[in-house]
């Protein structure tokens, strides 16, 4: 499997989706879902099993598909019909079927949205957690963690191989960004002591700069497609565009951002990845919006599912007209993936105010609803909200 191989499934089944877009479940496993599997290398008979029985709850229930190797089940792929949106039930539903059955992989989709799981062991401690949470349009750019459930990959042992490097970046990251000041004191003070107290603030200034790049640099290794070679020049021994400051000024609690609480904000969702444009541009795009949203909140999709970035909004421009970090291009993979995404003249970009951009210090967690395109709230409930089922 490639990234061409994934455009194409995710091309066709955008148009089944354009065409039916409520499906029920049968149809969704086989106008889409069975595509699916066929990407990943697993055939019906051969090596997948249809209603496959397990025990949870107390019960007796059915696995929509089992993929076995060697007579014995490696993976679950739990499906859902394009009509049901994907809740924090479905995830505990699998996991229980993963972790009655010692089955190590699991996947949960609706066709539209694909969640990946693995059963890790750690000493005595077992549990099931998720590994990603990708949107139908997503998967070419995800290709890491769908390579992760090809039959070959799980059969060789790779499949861990990926999993376990992409959580070992995780935790970095999440180190990285959670204790991003006390880091950047401490490489501050190692050059002021080997080199001059004179340093000492500007030191601190670009350690959290480079600090930030890190960051980036480790969300593009993530979302690779699992070679060795740079995720920055792709082998080529080309640096690729020179890093851009980040325009996120530092972090701050809801209950601390100004503005009354009757004002609308517009909440968008984002995988990781889109966090590049957010903080080299200090804006947000390519959309298209037709109110005038004061304030703009970011929910994170995937592994974090947290309404986690919010800012001042100062202007929605055409994206032809907009002042990029970048050429426009330089923010899809080629001309392809622009078309395919679905870029024309009239998509906006969504400009902040200089010095409003803030990771929140206590983002709003997911419940049971997320923000799957551009919704609309007021700063009050953003600020008064213990999930996002107070303010979607």
């Amino acid at each position: 499997m490639n990234r061409d191989a994934v455009r194409d499934y995710v091309k066709q089944s955008d148009a089944v989706l354009e065409a039916s877009p409520q499906m029920d479940e049968a149809n969704t496993k086989a106008a889409i879902l069975r595509d699916f599997l066929d990407l990943l290398d697993w055939q019906i008979p051969q090596n997948t099993q249809l209603e496959y029985s397990v025990e949870a709850f107390g019960q007796t229930y059915k696995v929509d598909y089992a993929l076995i190797l060697d007579g014995t089940p490696v993976a679950f792929l739990e499906a859902k019909g394009a009509d049901t949106a994907l809740t924090a039930d479905h995830d505990e539903q699998l996991s229980s079927y993963m972790m009655n059955k010692n089955v190590n992989y699991g996947i949960l989709t609706n066709g539209k949205q694909y969640r990946f799981f693995q059963r890790r062991v750690d000493a005595s401690n077992v549990n099931v957690q998720q590994v990603g949470d990708i949107a139908l349009e997503d998967l070419p750019n995800r290709l890491a963690v769908v390579k992760a459930f090809e039959k070959d990959a799980i059969e060789s042992g790779e499949s861990g191989k990926i999993l376990g490097r992409i959580n070992e970046l995780r935790e970095a990251r999440r180190t990285l960004e959670f204790e991003k000041d006390d880091l950047a004191v401490e490489l501050s003070n190692v050059l002021a002591d080997e080199v001059s107290d004179a340093i000492s603030s500007l030191a601190e200034t670009q350690a959290k700069e480079m600090i930030d790049r890190l960051v980036a640099d480790i969300e593009s290794e993530i979302d690779a497609d699992g070679s060795t070679e740079s995720p920055k020049d792709g082998g080529t021994g080309d640096p690729g565009p020179d890093p851009v400051d980040s325009h996120i000024v530092g972090r701050i609690k809801r209950s601390e951002f100004e503005g009354d609480n009757d004002a609308k904000v517009a909440v968008f969702p984002t995988k990781r990845s889109g966090l590049e444009f957010l903080r080299e541009n200090n804006a947000w795009g390519f959309v298209r919006i037709g109110q005038n949203p004061e304030y703009v909140a970011m929910y994170l999709s995937e592994d974090v599912r947290e309404i986690k970035y919010v800012a001042r909004v100062s202007d929605i421009v055409p994206a032809t007209e907009a002042d990029l970090a970048r050429p426009r291009e330089a923010y899809f993979e080629s001309a392809s993936d622009e078309a395919q995404a679905g870029f024309d003249p009239d998509q906006q970009v969504v400009v902040f105010e200089e010095g409003s951009l803030y990771e929140l210090e206590d983002p709003v967690p997911y419940e049971t609803k997320y923000p799957q395109s551009l919704q609309y709230t007021t700063l009050g409930a953003l600020r008064t909200a213990e999930t996002t089922d107070d303010m979607l």
